[in-house]
């Protein structure tokens, strides 16, 4: 029967001052010294001679347990294997020389940036479209970026790319239902949705994700130039409405006013070619020359 492996969890560990423990290393090696000088010049005091030698292999054993962390920086202590916490405040310090002294062992607290090159995938309604992101990170709990992937850098590249794929096919590009959210006209939440999703996926290595942004979405090369067709029809019709309205609620303003103040009296015929009259002005793409009449409105 198999079992999910259970996530490490971080352990603070403290560390002696480096500058407290220097001195008594240095001590034991000077201490060394001396009593194998006293131990050499007096033969009878080979006793001495023996602590010495031990007061020295210790003070050289010392020497490894030294270690400088920098601000936003964590180091595993681990001994023979196992786990025994971490050590995070900065500064000069002194630890068991046994423990692992791996390059691994010690992990940057930084927030860093990953950008997350252009990908070509399909939205929901299946356009082409051409989508990155960059993505802001940082490692949260040390143990687990350590222990529980094999390289945390790595695997939040890797998921930073699936969660794009994946936010890119979950929603449209544009032109969406009522109400829908599209990666065009949404940007804010398609990016905080991104950031909800690589949060999820990369709590297990233990790292924290400040920030997720789209820069860059377009259609892919091969229907570019259709959508932008497209998009322009799009922008004509709703000015072509706009236009209409407006000079349909002009005619009826002008057929009102001159009713109201008794200007001329029309009938049905007049009004019809009045109003058409005044919608090809209105609404016509070319400047309009009028022709004047001289005569009388019933010739």
């Amino acid at each position: 029967m198999n079992s999910q492996k259970s996530a490490s969890s971080e352990r603070e560990n403290t560390a002696f001052s480096g500058w407290v423990m220097f001195p008594i290393n240095l001590l034991l090696l000077l201490g060394d010294a001396a009593l194998l000088h006293f131990s050499i010049t007096h033969g009878d005091q080979w006793p001495l001679g023996i602590v010495g030698i031990l007061a020295g292999l210790a003070g050289l054993v010392m020497l490894g347990g030294y270690f400088t962390l920098q601000p936003n920086e964590g180091r595993l202590l681990l001994l023979f294997g196992e786990y025994k916490g971490t050590v995070r405040q900065s500064g000069f310090h002194w630890t068991n020389p046994f423990y692992s002294r791996q390059l691994r062992t010690r992990i940057s607290l930084r927030a860093r940036t990953l950008t997350v090159e252009k990908l070509k995938v399909n939205d929901k309604r299946g356009n082409p479209i051409e989508i990155a992101a960059v993505v802001v990170w940082r490692v949260e709990d040390t143990a687990q970026a350590a222990f529980d992937v094999d390289d945390y850098a790595s695997y939040v590249h890797t998921q930073s790319e699936t969660a794009l794929r994946h936010l890119a096919s979950a929603y449209s590009y544009d032109d969406g239902e009522e109400n829908e959210i599209t990666l065009r006209s949404n940007v804010e939440a398609v990016s905080q949705a991104l950031r909800e999703e690589l949060q999820q996926r990369l709590s297990k290595a233990g790292v924290a994700v400040d920030e997720a942004r789209l820069t860059n979405l377009s259609y892919a090369a091969e229907i570019a130039q259709a959508m932008l067709r497209r998009q322009q029809a799009e922008a004509v019709i709703a000015a072509r409405q706009k236009i209409v309205h407006g000079a349909v609620s002009m005619v009826a303003m002008a057929l009102k006013e001159l009713a109201e103040k008794d200007v001329v009296q029309l009938d049905d015929e007049r009004k019809a070619a009045m109003v058409s009259n005044l919608l090809v002005v209105l609404c016509g793409e070319s400047e309009v020359h009028p022709v004047v009449n001289t005569g009388t409105l019933y010739t």
